[in-house]
Protein backbone atom coordinates (compact mmCIF):
# COMPACT_ATOMS: atom_id res chain seq x y z
CA UNK A 1 0.00 0.00 0.00
CA UNK A 2 2.94 2.33 0.63
CA UNK A 3 3.87 1.88 -2.88
CA UNK A 4 0.54 2.53 -4.13
CA UNK A 5 0.40 5.84 -6.42
CA UNK A 6 -1.69 8.64 -5.42
CA UNK A 7 -4.67 9.43 -7.71
CA UNK A 8 -6.14 12.40 -5.88
CA UNK A 9 -5.93 16.17 -6.60
CA UNK A 10 -5.30 18.42 -3.11
CA UNK A 11 -7.24 21.45 -4.14
CA UNK A 12 -6.47 24.75 -2.66
CA UNK A 13 -7.25 27.23 -4.98
CA UNK A 14 -9.24 30.61 -3.14
CA UNK A 15 -12.26 32.59 -4.10
CA UNK A 16 -9.83 35.53 -5.35
CA UNK A 17 -7.88 33.33 -7.55
CA UNK A 18 -11.03 32.25 -9.30
CA UNK A 19 -12.40 35.56 -9.41
CA UNK A 20 -9.24 37.38 -11.21
CA UNK A 21 -8.91 33.85 -13.31
CA UNK A 22 -12.76 34.30 -14.77
CA UNK A 23 -12.31 38.15 -15.61
CA UNK A 24 -8.92 37.23 -17.20
CA UNK A 25 -10.10 34.18 -19.03
CA UNK A 26 -11.08 36.17 -21.90
CA UNK A 27 -8.35 38.85 -22.08
CA UNK A 28 -5.38 37.61 -24.55
CA UNK A 29 -2.78 38.72 -26.76
CA UNK A 30 -5.82 38.19 -29.51
CA UNK A 31 -6.98 41.67 -27.69
CA UNK A 32 -4.45 43.31 -27.67
CA UNK A 33 -2.86 42.71 -31.03
CA UNK A 34 -5.19 40.43 -32.91
CA UNK A 35 -8.31 42.26 -32.37
CA UNK A 36 -6.88 44.92 -35.36
CA UNK A 37 -7.33 42.88 -38.13
CA UNK A 38 -11.26 42.08 -37.49
CA UNK A 39 -11.38 46.00 -37.26
CA UNK A 40 -9.78 46.68 -40.72
CA UNK A 41 -11.76 43.96 -41.92
CA UNK A 42 -15.60 45.16 -40.44
CA UNK A 43 -14.90 48.69 -39.54
CA UNK A 44 -16.32 50.16 -36.68
CA UNK A 45 -19.07 47.69 -37.18
CA UNK A 46 -16.93 44.99 -35.88
CA UNK A 47 -18.60 46.19 -32.46
CA UNK A 48 -21.65 44.39 -33.71
CA UNK A 49 -19.10 41.08 -34.59
CA UNK A 50 -17.63 41.11 -30.32
CA UNK A 51 -21.19 41.37 -29.14
CA UNK A 52 -22.56 38.51 -31.24
CA UNK A 53 -19.43 36.77 -30.48
CA UNK A 54 -19.57 37.82 -26.54
CA UNK A 55 -23.34 36.86 -26.96
CA UNK A 56 -22.55 33.12 -28.43
CA UNK A 57 -20.05 32.97 -24.95
CA UNK A 58 -22.44 33.80 -22.57
CA UNK A 59 -24.84 31.54 -23.25
CA UNK A 60 -22.50 28.85 -23.16
CA UNK A 61 -21.26 29.95 -20.08
CA UNK A 62 -24.76 29.66 -18.27
CA UNK A 63 -25.50 26.15 -19.99
CA UNK A 64 -21.96 24.88 -18.66
CA UNK A 65 -22.31 26.90 -15.23
CA UNK A 66 -25.92 25.01 -15.05
CA UNK A 67 -24.60 21.50 -15.42
CA UNK A 68 -20.86 22.67 -13.52
CA UNK A 69 -22.75 23.59 -10.11
CA UNK A 70 -24.68 20.07 -10.33
CA UNK A 71 -21.37 18.28 -10.77
CA UNK A 72 -18.61 19.90 -10.32
CA UNK A 73 -15.33 17.56 -12.09
CA UNK A 74 -11.95 18.52 -13.11
CA UNK A 75 -13.10 17.78 -16.47
CA UNK A 76 -15.82 20.12 -17.02
CA UNK A 77 -18.19 20.00 -20.26
CA UNK A 78 -15.88 16.64 -21.42
CA UNK A 79 -17.48 14.93 -18.43
CA UNK A 80 -20.75 16.25 -19.20
CA UNK A 81 -20.93 15.48 -22.66
CA UNK A 82 -19.73 11.75 -22.12
CA UNK A 83 -22.70 10.81 -19.42
CA UNK A 84 -25.51 13.17 -21.17
CA UNK A 85 -24.42 12.30 -24.92
CA UNK A 86 -22.40 9.26 -24.88
CA UNK A 87 -18.45 7.97 -23.82
CA UNK A 88 -17.14 8.94 -27.72
CA UNK A 89 -18.52 12.91 -27.26
CA UNK A 90 -16.49 12.94 -23.80
CA UNK A 91 -13.62 11.28 -25.35
CA UNK A 92 -14.01 13.44 -28.52
CA UNK A 93 -14.32 16.83 -27.02
CA UNK A 94 -11.91 16.17 -23.83
CA UNK A 95 -9.02 15.53 -26.18
CA UNK A 96 -9.94 17.91 -28.73
CA UNK A 97 -9.53 20.25 -25.85
CA UNK A 98 -6.08 19.35 -24.54
CA UNK A 99 -4.86 19.30 -28.07
CA UNK A 100 -5.75 22.98 -28.60
CA UNK A 101 -4.27 23.85 -25.30
CA UNK A 102 -1.30 21.81 -25.76
CA UNK A 103 -0.34 23.47 -29.34
CA UNK A 104 -1.43 26.86 -28.15
CA UNK A 105 1.42 26.49 -25.83
CA UNK A 106 4.00 26.14 -28.17
CA UNK A 107 2.70 29.22 -29.66
CA UNK A 108 2.97 31.03 -26.85
CA UNK A 109 6.11 30.46 -25.99
CA UNK A 110 6.91 31.86 -29.67
CA UNK A 111 5.37 34.75 -29.03
CA UNK A 112 7.11 35.67 -25.56
CA UNK A 113 10.55 34.59 -27.12
CA UNK A 114 10.21 36.77 -29.87
CA UNK A 115 9.75 40.17 -27.68
CA UNK A 116 12.46 38.68 -25.00
CA UNK A 117 15.14 38.55 -27.74
CA UNK A 118 14.03 41.86 -29.26
CA UNK A 119 14.51 43.54 -25.51
CA UNK A 120 17.82 41.18 -24.98
CA UNK A 121 18.84 40.34 -28.03
CA UNK A 122 22.26 38.72 -26.93
CA UNK A 123 20.00 35.21 -26.49
CA UNK A 124 18.12 33.51 -29.02
CA UNK A 125 14.41 34.01 -28.93
CA UNK A 126 14.57 29.71 -28.99
CA UNK A 127 16.14 30.15 -26.01
CA UNK A 128 13.85 32.69 -24.04
CA UNK A 129 11.02 30.68 -25.72
CA UNK A 130 13.05 27.47 -23.52
CA UNK A 131 13.19 29.13 -20.54
CA UNK A 132 9.30 30.39 -20.22
CA UNK A 133 8.74 27.16 -21.22
CA UNK A 134 10.42 25.65 -18.23
CA UNK A 135 9.81 27.99 -15.68
CA UNK A 136 5.97 27.56 -16.02
CA UNK A 137 6.21 23.88 -16.04
CA UNK A 138 8.29 24.16 -12.77
CA UNK A 139 4.89 26.60 -11.52
CA UNK A 140 2.42 24.15 -12.38
CA UNK A 141 4.33 21.18 -10.67
CA UNK A 142 3.71 23.08 -7.42
CA UNK A 143 0.85 23.21 -5.65
CA UNK A 144 -2.50 24.11 -7.70
CA UNK A 145 -2.29 27.01 -4.88
CA UNK A 146 0.82 28.79 -5.88
CA UNK A 147 -0.92 28.23 -9.76
CA UNK A 148 -3.66 30.42 -8.77
CA UNK A 149 -1.32 33.13 -7.00
CA UNK A 150 1.05 33.19 -10.45
CA UNK A 151 -2.34 33.41 -12.26
CA UNK A 152 -3.70 35.94 -9.97
CA UNK A 153 -0.97 38.53 -10.34
CA UNK A 154 -0.49 37.69 -14.86
CA UNK A 155 -3.90 38.46 -14.32
CA UNK A 156 -3.83 41.58 -12.29
CA UNK A 157 -1.61 42.98 -14.72
CA UNK A 158 -3.70 42.60 -17.95
CA UNK A 159 -6.73 43.95 -15.81
CA UNK A 160 -5.03 47.25 -14.83
CA UNK A 161 -3.80 47.80 -18.19
CA UNK A 162 -7.41 47.56 -19.80
CA UNK A 163 -9.05 49.45 -16.88
CA UNK A 164 -6.40 52.51 -17.48
CA UNK A 165 -6.53 51.73 -21.19
CA UNK A 166 -10.53 52.27 -20.96
CA UNK A 167 -10.36 55.73 -18.40
CA UNK A 168 -7.40 57.24 -20.71
CA UNK A 169 -9.73 56.63 -23.94
CA UNK A 170 -13.05 57.20 -22.27
CA UNK A 171 -11.47 61.20 -21.30
CA UNK A 172 -10.70 61.30 -25.37
CA UNK A 173 -13.86 60.76 -26.73
CA UNK A 174 -14.87 63.43 -24.20
CA UNK A 175 -12.40 66.04 -24.95
CA UNK A 176 -10.29 65.58 -22.00
CA UNK A 177 -7.70 63.99 -22.76
CA UNK A 178 -4.93 66.89 -23.25
CA UNK A 179 -2.20 64.81 -25.47
CA UNK A 180 -2.47 63.15 -28.73
CA UNK A 181 -4.36 63.80 -31.58
CA UNK A 182 -7.00 61.01 -30.96
CA UNK A 183 -10.12 63.33 -29.57
CA UNK A 184 -14.30 62.67 -30.22
CA UNK A 185 -16.60 60.24 -31.81
CA UNK A 186 -15.21 60.85 -34.80
CA UNK A 187 -13.73 58.00 -36.48
CA UNK A 188 -17.40 56.00 -36.05
CA UNK A 189 -18.99 57.25 -38.65
CA UNK A 190 -16.71 59.36 -40.79
CA UNK A 191 -15.76 56.71 -43.45
CA UNK A 192 -19.15 54.69 -42.47
CA UNK A 193 -20.13 52.59 -39.47
CA UNK A 194 -20.05 49.55 -41.99
CA UNK A 195 -17.95 50.73 -44.80
CA UNK A 196 -17.25 46.99 -45.67
CA UNK A 197 -21.02 45.55 -46.02
CA UNK A 198 -22.73 43.89 -43.91
CA UNK A 199 -20.73 40.15 -44.92
CA UNK A 200 -17.70 41.53 -43.40
CA UNK A 201 -19.35 41.51 -40.33
CA UNK A 202 -20.04 38.15 -40.36
CA UNK A 203 -16.73 37.36 -41.51
CA UNK A 204 -15.18 38.69 -38.51
CA UNK A 205 -18.06 37.49 -36.30
CA UNK A 206 -16.71 33.94 -37.22
CA UNK A 207 -13.24 35.34 -35.99
CA UNK A 208 -14.07 37.11 -33.18
CA UNK A 209 -15.11 33.80 -31.54
CA UNK A 210 -11.93 32.48 -31.78
CA UNK A 211 -10.82 34.96 -29.01
CA UNK A 212 -13.13 33.96 -26.34
CA UNK A 213 -12.08 30.56 -25.65
CA UNK A 214 -10.83 30.82 -22.38
CA UNK A 215 -13.29 32.10 -20.17
CA UNK A 216 -14.77 28.28 -19.89
CA UNK A 217 -11.46 27.36 -17.60
CA UNK A 218 -13.03 28.71 -14.40
CA UNK A 219 -15.40 25.81 -14.28
CA UNK A 220 -12.29 23.35 -14.66
CA UNK A 221 -10.50 25.02 -11.88
CA UNK A 222 -13.31 25.38 -9.51
CA UNK A 223 -12.81 21.93 -8.96
CA UNK A 224 -10.16 22.34 -6.87
CA UNK A 225 -11.65 24.87 -4.18
CA UNK A 226 -12.98 24.96 -1.25
CA UNK A 227 -17.06 25.44 -2.13
CA UNK A 228 -17.38 24.66 -6.49
CA UNK A 229 -21.13 25.50 -6.31
CA UNK A 230 -20.94 28.79 -5.52
CA UNK A 231 -17.38 29.90 -7.28
CA UNK A 232 -19.49 28.84 -10.48
CA UNK A 233 -22.25 30.86 -9.78
CA UNK A 234 -20.14 33.76 -8.87
CA UNK A 235 -18.15 33.62 -11.79
CA UNK A 236 -20.44 32.20 -14.21
CA UNK A 237 -22.86 35.70 -13.87
CA UNK A 238 -19.97 37.81 -14.37
CA UNK A 239 -18.91 36.95 -17.23
CA UNK A 240 -21.61 39.50 -19.03
CA UNK A 241 -19.80 42.49 -17.68
CA UNK A 242 -16.54 41.33 -18.06
CA UNK A 243 -16.74 40.58 -21.75
CA UNK A 244 -18.77 44.07 -22.13
CA UNK A 245 -16.10 45.80 -20.23
CA UNK A 246 -12.66 44.36 -21.71
CA UNK A 247 -13.36 43.34 -24.95
CA UNK A 248 -16.69 45.38 -26.21
CA UNK A 249 -15.58 48.64 -24.24
CA UNK A 250 -12.39 48.56 -25.68
CA UNK A 251 -12.95 47.91 -28.71
CA UNK A 252 -15.51 50.59 -28.81
CA UNK A 253 -12.89 52.84 -27.79
CA UNK A 254 -10.42 52.15 -30.39
CA UNK A 255 -13.11 52.44 -33.11
CA UNK A 256 -13.92 55.63 -32.29
CA UNK A 257 -10.02 56.84 -31.72
CA UNK A 258 -8.55 55.34 -34.54
CA UNK A 259 -9.57 54.68 -38.15
CA UNK A 260 -10.58 51.26 -39.22
CA UNK A 261 -7.68 51.72 -42.06
CA UNK A 262 -4.76 52.70 -40.36
CA UNK A 263 -2.14 50.59 -41.76
CA UNK A 264 -0.42 49.56 -38.60
CA UNK A 265 -3.89 47.97 -37.36
CA UNK A 266 -2.95 44.64 -39.29
CA UNK A 267 0.95 45.03 -39.19
CA UNK A 268 2.07 42.65 -36.54
CA UNK A 269 4.58 44.50 -35.06
CA UNK A 270 2.15 47.04 -33.82
CA UNK A 271 -1.21 45.78 -32.76
CA UNK A 272 -4.42 47.34 -31.87
CA UNK A 273 -3.54 48.76 -28.49
CA UNK A 274 0.27 49.80 -29.53
CA UNK A 275 -1.83 51.93 -32.70
CA UNK A 276 -4.54 53.89 -29.72
CA UNK A 277 -1.63 54.44 -27.33
CA UNK A 278 0.64 56.01 -29.97
CA UNK A 279 -2.89 58.32 -31.19
CA UNK A 280 -3.38 59.00 -27.21
CA UNK A 281 0.30 60.42 -27.26
CA UNK A 282 1.65 58.02 -24.85
CA UNK A 283 5.30 57.45 -24.76
CA UNK A 284 6.89 53.99 -25.87
CA UNK A 285 3.38 52.69 -26.40
CA UNK A 286 5.39 49.77 -28.33
CA UNK A 287 7.09 49.12 -25.06
CA UNK A 288 3.90 48.85 -22.68
CA UNK A 289 2.50 46.86 -25.14
CA UNK A 290 4.98 44.53 -25.42
CA UNK A 291 5.22 44.23 -21.57
CA UNK A 292 1.49 43.13 -21.50
CA UNK A 293 1.44 41.15 -24.26
CA UNK A 294 4.37 38.91 -22.26
CA UNK A 295 2.59 39.02 -19.21
CA UNK A 296 -0.29 37.86 -21.43
CA UNK A 297 1.29 35.44 -23.05
CA UNK A 298 3.00 33.84 -19.78
CA UNK A 299 -0.90 33.91 -18.35
CA UNK A 300 -2.21 32.09 -21.21
CA UNK A 301 0.57 29.91 -21.08
CA UNK A 302 0.27 29.24 -17.56
CA UNK A 303 -3.65 28.31 -17.67
CA UNK A 304 -3.26 26.19 -20.94
CA UNK A 305 -1.15 23.89 -19.14
CA UNK A 306 -3.24 24.17 -15.73
CA UNK A 307 -5.74 23.33 -18.02
CA UNK A 308 -4.65 20.51 -20.44
CA UNK A 309 -3.32 18.64 -17.23
CA UNK A 310 -6.29 18.61 -15.87
CA UNK A 311 -7.87 17.72 -18.63
CA UNK A 312 -5.83 14.27 -19.09
CA UNK A 313 -6.46 13.56 -15.61
CA UNK A 314 -10.37 13.96 -16.22
CA UNK A 315 -9.99 11.61 -18.94
CA UNK A 316 -7.64 9.12 -17.29
CA UNK A 317 -9.76 8.77 -14.32
CA UNK A 318 -12.79 7.96 -16.65
CA UNK A 319 -10.44 5.28 -18.93
CA UNK A 320 -9.99 7.58 -22.11
CA UNK A 321 -6.31 8.17 -21.23
CA UNK A 322 -3.56 6.02 -20.00
CA UNK A 323 -4.17 5.60 -16.23
CA UNK A 324 -0.54 6.98 -15.52
CA UNK A 325 -2.01 10.55 -16.28
CA UNK A 326 -3.76 10.62 -13.13
CA UNK A 327 -0.82 10.44 -10.93
CA UNK A 328 -0.44 13.00 -8.32
CA UNK A 329 2.13 14.15 -6.24
CA UNK A 330 1.89 13.00 -2.36
CA UNK A 331 2.34 16.27 -1.14
CA UNK A 332 1.44 18.63 -3.64
CA UNK A 333 -1.57 16.68 -5.36
CA UNK A 334 -0.75 18.12 -9.01
CA UNK A 335 -0.87 15.23 -12.08
CA UNK A 336 2.73 15.78 -12.62
CA UNK A 337 3.12 13.23 -15.29
CA UNK A 338 -0.20 15.21 -17.37
CA UNK A 339 2.02 18.49 -16.96
CA UNK A 340 5.19 16.88 -18.67
CA UNK A 341 3.06 15.30 -20.92
CA UNK A 342 0.97 18.83 -21.91
CA UNK A 343 3.90 20.42 -22.71
CA UNK A 344 5.51 18.54 -25.58
CA UNK A 345 4.21 20.82 -28.38
CA UNK A 346 5.83 23.58 -26.37
CA UNK A 347 9.90 21.93 -26.85
CA UNK A 348 8.12 21.05 -30.03
CA UNK A 349 7.44 24.78 -30.68
CA UNK A 350 11.45 25.48 -29.12
CA UNK A 351 12.81 23.18 -31.36
CA UNK A 352 11.08 24.46 -34.80
CA UNK A 353 12.04 27.89 -33.33
CA UNK A 354 15.80 27.02 -33.34
CA UNK A 355 15.10 25.11 -36.77
CA UNK A 356 13.51 27.61 -38.52
CA UNK A 357 10.61 25.56 -39.11
CA UNK A 358 8.24 27.96 -37.25
CA UNK A 359 6.31 27.67 -40.54
CA UNK A 360 5.08 23.86 -39.77
CA UNK A 361 3.62 24.86 -36.32
CA UNK A 362 1.17 27.46 -38.16
CA UNK A 363 -0.21 24.38 -40.38
CA UNK A 364 -1.00 21.90 -36.89
CA UNK A 365 -2.29 25.54 -35.41
CA UNK A 366 -5.29 25.74 -38.31
CA UNK A 367 -6.69 22.47 -37.03
CA UNK A 368 -7.33 24.50 -33.35
CA UNK A 369 -9.54 27.28 -35.70
CA UNK A 370 -12.62 25.76 -34.46
CA UNK A 371 -12.05 24.03 -31.73
CA UNK A 372 -13.87 26.99 -29.77
CA UNK A 373 -17.20 26.02 -31.40
CA UNK A 374 -17.17 22.42 -31.45
CA UNK A 375 -16.85 22.84 -27.59
CA UNK A 376 -19.66 25.45 -27.65
CA UNK A 377 -21.44 22.65 -29.51
CA UNK A 378 -20.89 20.34 -26.75
CA UNK A 379 -21.64 22.36 -24.07
CA UNK A 380 -25.11 22.73 -25.39
CA UNK A 381 -26.09 19.31 -26.77
CA UNK A 382 -25.02 18.26 -23.20
CA UNK A 383 -26.86 20.60 -21.35
CA UNK A 384 -30.02 20.09 -23.43
CA UNK A 385 -29.81 16.06 -22.75
CA UNK A 386 -29.01 16.64 -19.20
CA UNK A 387 -31.88 19.15 -18.34
CA UNK A 388 -33.92 16.52 -19.66
CA UNK A 389 -33.23 14.18 -17.74
CA UNK A 390 -32.94 15.87 -14.63
CA UNK A 391 -36.53 17.15 -15.70
CA UNK A 392 -37.69 13.60 -15.69
CA UNK A 393 -36.51 12.74 -12.30
CA UNK A 394 -38.19 16.15 -10.42
CA UNK A 395 -34.82 17.26 -9.60
CA UNK A 396 -34.81 21.36 -8.68
CA UNK A 397 -31.51 23.40 -9.94
CA UNK A 398 -29.96 25.95 -7.87
CA UNK A 399 -28.53 27.74 -11.23
CA UNK A 400 -30.58 27.38 -14.59
CA UNK A 401 -30.27 28.26 -18.27
CA UNK A 402 -32.42 31.08 -19.25
CA UNK A 403 -35.50 30.34 -21.48
CA UNK A 404 -35.10 26.68 -21.50
CA UNK A 405 -34.81 24.84 -24.36
CA UNK A 406 -35.32 27.67 -26.39
CA UNK A 407 -32.08 29.32 -26.19
CA UNK A 408 -30.34 26.07 -25.73
CA UNK A 409 -31.73 24.93 -29.21
CA UNK A 410 -30.51 28.74 -30.38
CA UNK A 411 -27.25 28.21 -30.02
CA UNK A 412 -26.67 24.98 -31.45
CA UNK A 413 -28.52 26.45 -34.54
CA UNK A 414 -26.45 29.44 -34.47
CA UNK A 415 -23.33 27.21 -33.95
CA UNK A 416 -24.20 24.86 -36.91
CA UNK A 417 -24.68 28.05 -39.36
CA UNK A 418 -21.35 29.85 -38.20
CA UNK A 419 -19.44 26.64 -39.22
CA UNK A 420 -21.50 25.99 -42.50
CA UNK A 421 -20.92 29.77 -43.65
CA UNK A 422 -17.22 29.94 -42.57
CA UNK A 423 -17.14 26.59 -45.37
CA UNK A 424 -19.14 28.62 -47.94
CA UNK A 425 -17.52 31.87 -47.42
CA UNK A 426 -13.81 30.39 -47.79
CA UNK A 427 -11.98 33.01 -45.48
CA UNK A 428 -11.61 30.43 -42.49
CA UNK A 429 -12.67 26.79 -44.79
CA UNK A 430 -9.20 25.65 -44.17
CA UNK A 431 -9.90 25.89 -40.27
CA UNK A 432 -13.42 24.47 -40.36
CA UNK A 433 -12.18 21.28 -42.86
CA UNK A 434 -8.40 20.90 -40.59
CA UNK A 435 -10.56 20.88 -37.43
CA UNK A 436 -13.21 18.45 -38.94
CA UNK A 437 -10.57 15.79 -40.09
CA UNK A 438 -8.78 15.97 -36.50
CA UNK A 439 -12.28 15.62 -34.81
CA UNK A 440 -13.73 12.67 -37.48
CA UNK A 441 -9.42 10.66 -36.61
CA UNK A 442 -10.81 11.30 -32.80
CA UNK A 443 -14.19 10.20 -32.75
CA UNK A 444 -13.45 7.24 -34.27
CA UNK A 445 -10.83 6.42 -31.66
CA UNK A 446 -13.84 7.07 -28.89
CA UNK A 447 -16.42 5.13 -30.81
CA UNK A 448 -13.70 2.13 -30.84
CA UNK A 449 -12.82 2.87 -27.38
CA UNK A 450 -16.97 2.43 -26.32
CA UNK A 451 -16.77 -0.75 -28.27
CA UNK A 452 -14.03 -1.93 -26.43
CA UNK A 453 -15.29 -1.02 -23.47
CA UNK A 454 -11.47 0.16 -21.96
CA UNK A 455 -11.54 1.82 -18.86
CA UNK A 456 -13.61 2.64 -15.91
CA UNK A 457 -15.80 5.16 -14.56
CA UNK A 458 -14.47 5.01 -11.17
CA UNK A 459 -14.94 8.99 -10.63
CA UNK A 460 -18.64 8.99 -12.24
CA UNK A 461 -21.51 9.51 -9.69
CA UNK A 462 -23.95 6.50 -9.07
CA UNK A 463 -26.56 8.90 -10.83
CA UNK A 464 -27.39 12.57 -11.97
CA UNK A 465 -30.07 13.48 -9.45
CA UNK A 466 -27.83 11.90 -6.38
CA UNK A 467 -25.01 14.59 -7.78
CA UNK A 468 -27.15 17.44 -8.40
CA UNK A 469 -29.24 17.22 -5.43
CA UNK A 470 -25.57 16.50 -2.87
CA UNK A 471 -24.20 19.80 -5.45
CA UNK A 472 -27.45 21.63 -4.81
CA UNK A 473 -27.21 21.77 -1.00
CA UNK A 474 -22.94 22.36 -0.89
CA UNK A 475 -23.87 25.18 -3.17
Amino acid sequence: MANTPNTELKGGLKSRHLTMMSIAGVIGAALFVGSGKQIALAGPAVILAYIGGGLLVILAMRMLGEMAVAQPDTGSFSTYADRAIGRWAGFTIGWLYWYFWALLMGWEAYVAGQILHGWFPMVPAWGYGLLVTVSLIVVNFLNVRNYGEFEFWFALIKVVAIVIFLIMGSLALVHVWPWGNANGWSHLTSQGFMPNGPKAVVVALLGVMFAFIGAEIVTVAAAESANPGREIIKTTRSVVWRICLFYVGSIFIVVCLVPYNAPALTDPTHGTYNVALDALGIPHAQLIVNFIVLTSVCSCFNSALYTASRMLYSLSKRGDAHHIMQITGRDTGTPYVGVLISSVFAFVAVWMMATSKMDVYDVLMQATGTIALFVYLAIACSQLRMRQRLQAQGVELKFKMWLFPWLTYLVIVCIIAALVTMVLEGTYRNEVLYTAILAAVIVTMGIVAQWRGIGTRRDEPANIEGSARLSENSA
